[in-house]
C-alpha cells in the first residue's frame, strides 16, 4: 500500500498530450491551444474614432476659432474620406476611420448645434477621442500563446483576426465501465439481492461538466467474458475508468484481467480512506483507473487523481481550492482522509468547510449535500478548527 502523495506522482508520471486536432472556433470553449495566435493586422487597424461628434484640424482650434461648418458626414463601416477644408469640420460616428486632414475628434456633448454646422462649448486638446493605429497590438504580436485555456473572451481575439478553425490538444477518448452481477439498469427492477446501476452515470456526468464525452459499459462477474469486453474497448479508447471488482473478493476479476492484458500494475491499494483499493496502471499510452465500487469511494478517487490526470494532459493548471476547517476532525486511522464537507464563503474571502462524515462510503446520498471532499492527510489525529487544506470540489 503506497502514500496518497506517491500514488498521485504515479498518476501524473502517465499524463502525456495526446497530439493536436483542429478544431472548429464554435467548438473550442474550454479546449487548450496548441498554437499561438498572431495580429494579422495592426489592432486597430487604423486610426479609430471613439465618440460620436466632429473630427477638426486642431490647428484652426489652436487659432481661436470654435465654430465649424460640416463639410461632409462619416459613418462606421465607410472608407476614409478626407477633411478637403481645414476651417471646416466632418460629423463622424464612433468606430469609422478618422478623416484624413483631421487630428481630433470633439463629441456631441461638447458641441452646440449651429446652421450648418457645430460650435465647440467645452474646451479640447488635440488628439483627443482617437483609439490609434496599432496602439493595443502590432501586425505579427502574439495575441494568445500556446498552452491556453480558451475562454469566451478569447473567441472574441479569434474571430478578430479569422480564426475559423484552430489547433488544440486532443482530449482523451474514454471508456466508463461498471463491473458485477449486482448491477442491473436504470430502468428494470432490482431483485432484493440487486441494485441499480448509477456510479457509471455519475462518472460520465461528471465528465460531459468537463468537456469530455464517454460511452458506457458493464461486465459481468466472468474472467474470460471480461479479459475479451476490455481487450476489444481498448482499441478505440485511450482511458478506462472503471468502478468494482478491484477488491479481494473472489468475484474481483479486474486485478488478474488487466494482467493477463499486460497492463504494468503502478499501483494498487492506497493509504487512504475512503478509496483504498484502487489500482492504477498503463500499457503503452493505455491507463487504467479502475476504482472502489462504492459510491463515495469512486467520487473521491476521480477527483484526487483522474482529475488532475486530466487537466495535465490537456495542458492546464490544476489548482484544488484552499480552504479553512470550520469544525473540529478526529480520524484516528494512520490513511488520508478525503472527509465530505460543505463550504461557505467568509466575508473576508476564506472558504470555510463544514464536515459531515455521512453514512460510509457506500452512502451514495449523503454527497448530494455536500460541496466536495476536504483532504486531512495522514499524520494527526486531530483536525483542528482554523487549519488549511486542499478542497476537492463535486
Amino acid at each position: 500500500m503506497i502514500s496518497v502523495k506517491e500514488a498521485l506522482t504515479k498518476v501524473l508520471s502517465t499524463a502525456n498530450n495526446l497530439g493536436t486536432e483542429i478544431v472548429s472556433i464554435h467548438d473550442a470553449i474550454g479546449r487548450t491551444l496548441a498554437e499561438d495566435i498572431f495580429a494579422d493586422r495592426a489592432m486597430p487597424p487604423f486610426d479609430r474614432v471613439t465618440m460620436d461628434g466632429i473630427c477638426i484640424d486642431y490647428t484652426f482650434y489652436a487659432q481661436g476659432h470654435r465654430k465649424f461648418l460640416t463639410e461632409s458626414v462619416a459613418a462606421a463601416g465607410s472608407p476614409t474620406v478626407t477633411l478637403h477644408d481645414q476651417s471646416k469640420c466632418i460629423e463622424i460616428m464612433t468606430g469609422a476611420p478618422l478623416a484624413l486632414g483631421a487630428d481630433t475628434v470633439i463629441r456631441y456633448e461638447d458641441l452646440k448645434a449651429i446652421e450648418g454646422g457645430f460650435e465647440i462649448v467645452e474646451p479640447i486638446y488635440q488628439g483627443k477621442n482617437i483609439h490609434r493605429k496599432g496602439s493595443d497590438h502590432k501586425e505579427n504580436a502574439i495575441l494568445l500563446n500556446k498552452d491556453k485555456k480558451i475562454k469566451a473572451i478569447d473567441i472574441n481575439v479569434l474571430a478578430s483576426v479569422g480564426k475559423t478553425k484552430i489547433s488544440v490538444y486532443k482530449k482523451p477518448k474514454v471508456a466508463v465501465i461498471s463491473s458485477g452481477d449486482e448491477l442491473v439498469e436504470i430502468e428494470n427492477i432490482p431483485a432484493s439481492y440487486q441494485i441499480r446501476k448509477s456510479n457509471v452515470y455519475m462518472l460520465q456526468s461528471r465528465l460531459k461538466e468537463l468537456g469530455i464525452y464517454s460511452n458506457v459499459f458493464h461486465f459481468v462477474d466472468n474472467s474470460n467474458s471480461i479479459y475479451e469486453e476490455l481487450n476489444s474497448i481498448l482499441q478505440d479508447f485511450d482511458v478506462i475508468l472503471m468502478s468494482g471488482g478491484v477488491s479481494k473478493g473472489k468475484f474481483d476479476f479486474i486485478p488478474e484481467v488487466l494482467d493477463r492484458l499486460g497492463f504494468e500494475k503502478l499501483f494498487h491499494r492506497v493509504a487512504q480512506r475512503p478509496g483504498k483499493p484502487f489500482w492504477f496502471g498503463q500499457k503503452d499510452e493505455k491507463v487504467v483507473f479502475a476504482f472502489p465500487g462504492n459510491p463515495v469511494s469512486t467520487l473521491a478517487c476521480f477527483h484526487k487523481y483522474f482529475m488532475p490526470w486530466l487537466y495535465q494532459v490537456r495542458v492546464q493548471s490544476y489548482n484544488p481550492l484552499k480552504v479553512v476547517l470550520g469544525t473540529e476532525v478526529r480520524f484516528q486511522p494512520d490513511l488520508d482522509y478525503f472527509a465530505q464537507a460543505s463550504i461557505e464563503q467568509a466575508e473576508d474571502g476564506r472558504w470555510i468547510a463544514t464536515v459531515k462524515h455521512g453514512n460510509g462510503s457506500g452512502d451514495m446520498v449523503s454527497p448530494t449535500q455536500m460541496d466536495g471532499f476536504i483532504e486531512l492527510p495522514r499524520g494527526q489525529e486531530v483536525y483542528k478548527v482554523g487549519q488549511i487544506f486542499e478542497f476537492m470540489k463535486f
